[in-house]
């Protein structure tokens, strides 16, 4: 389980989210609560494609204080 920020900004249209720390990786909902269940799941998307992509690769985690 990760945490990640996210900006909620609401439009005509309704709601459009963006995940900062994962470059690209956008969504909307007409309610709130609907373009959060969908960020989270263009994350888990974000995230599968990542390990895809890198699985050949030697990758670390790093901590930082915050």
């Amino acid at each position: 389980m990760a945490e990640f920020y996210v900006t909620v900004h609401q439009s005509e249209h309704g709601y459009d989210v963006s995940c900062p720390t994962l470059k690209g990786c956008h969504s909307q909902g007409e309610t709130e609560e609907e373009a959060l269940e969908n960020i989270r799941d263009a994350i888990e998307a974000y995230l599968a494609a990542f390990r895809e992509m890198t699985r050949e690769e030697e990758v670390r985690t790093v901590e930082v204080a915050v």
